[in-house]
């Protein structure tokens, strides 16, 4: 019983300490890097956005092309 306390005890002093140290290492702020993480994916929603609408467009042309009668 004593070395399960002394294990949880263990993972709970060290969940905080890198939970510590993970906030005094951060390289920004917490609304800086909200404001970051939401640009970046605002980004990489256009980029898909992007790419799938060309992607579509491709294959329109194909589906065109079979669609059409063969000379």
């Amino acid at each position: 019983m004593q070395r399960v306390l002394s294990f949880f005890l263990g993972a709970l002093i060290g969940g905080f300490l890198g939970a510590l140290l993970a906030l005094l290492l951060a390289p920004s702020s917490g609304e800086e890097l909200r404001f970051e993480i939401r640009e970046r994916a605002q980004r990489l929603r256009d980029e898909l956005r992007q790419a799938a609408a060309q992607r579509r467009a491709e294959l329109e042309e194909r589906l065109a092309a079979l669609r059409s009668p063969r000379a």
